[in-house]
């Protein structure tokens, strides 16, 4: 098996741009074997002070996205890959099931991972263990999902609310609670370590409008949120890197969604499925904004809980600039 003096001489030269070409050609030819010679290649070259670990990931992120299960799981099992567009293991469950992948992943945290993209995308197969469960609740949404290509992934989110104008009061109380805060904050965690973001979560003992009037805004437009939408967006925000954070994953969205509702509530943890979806069912959410022009990447959502007479708000946005 070789892959040709084409590649090797862009190996030595250091040229990505027909290293790039030469992936493009052995993806379209189904050349799994001639790709994964030309990763090794290209790690070997590293060694040899080759600028080439660019390609080296870049070809990962092809055997997961595009080869069948044997080469995506090995791809997977090699573990993290800092400049990949995604997690690997969510690449690989965008386009393949647990069943084609499972018996070629290394059992270990990335098989995990990759189980439970597997889980939000409705795989009825999944078999692994984990805090969650291995199948999707009734009282959960259809998730907001990746669709990842060879050169971009695309993360639309959930669709715009309709709101319209509501009165804020001119007192509210706020309530020191860090862990809930701090939870709602973690949703959009990479928008303001990683990216341009900003955010500000609030705590009442009051309602949502005190909550919002506790962000510091005087005035707001409101619009009542289904709890399976708002669980779509926090979700969505928090698999999201925001406008240039690396992104988490549809899995650790979920998780991160659950881990809010939870603290929230002030349930147990780990969760009873039962007890999460009763909890989900009590609260109140709605969407709000200060009528200023969407940025791309926002979260905007008031959170009302009616048996702890507790109310929570937060407003994170991040643009690309």
């Amino acid at each position: 098996m070789t892959i040709g003096q084409r590649a090797l001489e862009a190996i030595e030269y250091s040229d990505t741009d027909e290293l790039i070409r030469v992936v493009d050609g052995f993806c379209e030819s189904a050349s799994w074997d001639e790709l994964v010679e030309l990763k090794q290649r290209c790690s070997e070259a590293v060694t040899r002070g080759k600028q080439l670990w660019g390609v080296e990931e870049h070809i990962r992120y092809r055997l997961a996205l595009e080869a069948p299960g044997p080469w995506a799981g090995a791809a997977l099992s090699e573990g993290v890959a800092r400049f990949s567009l995604g997690p690997l293991p969510e690449v690989a469950a965008s386009t393949k099931t647990f069943r084609e992948v499972n018996p070629h992943i290394e059992d270990g945290p990335w098989r995990q991972y990759f189980a439970f993209e597997r889980v939000v995308r409705g795989d009825g197969e999944v078999d692994a263990d984990g805090e969650l469960p291995n199948r999707l609740q009734q009282w959960e949404p259809e998730y907001c999902l990746a669709t990842y290509k060879s050169d971009k992934v695309e993360s639309p989110s959930p669709d715009p609310v309709d709101v319209g104008n509501t009165p804020l009061p001119d007192t509210f109380v706020t309530v020191d609670d860090p862990q809930s805060e701090g939870v709602l904050a973690d949703l959009v965690e990479p928008w303001v370590t990683e990216s341009n973001g900003r955010c500000q979560v609030s705590c009442v003992d009051g309602n949502t409008a005190s909550a919002i009037r506790a962000l510091g805004l005087t005035k707001a437009r409101t619009g009542e949120l289904s709890s399976t939408e708002a669980l779509r967006w926090m979700a969505w925000a928090a698999a999201s890197g925001g406008a240039h954070g690396k992104r988490r994953g549809s899995a650790s969205g979920r998780l991160a969604t659950w881990w809010a509702i939870v603290t929230l509530c002030d349930l147990d943890w780990p969760p009873q499925p039962d007890e999460v979806g009763n909890a989900v069912s009590r609260l109140q959410f709605s969407w709000f904004d200060d009528g200023a022009p969407s940025t791309g990447w926002e979260l905007r959502l008031g959170i009302e809980d009616p048996e702890s007479g507790l109310a929570w708000a937060i407003s994170a946005i991040d643009v690309a600039d």
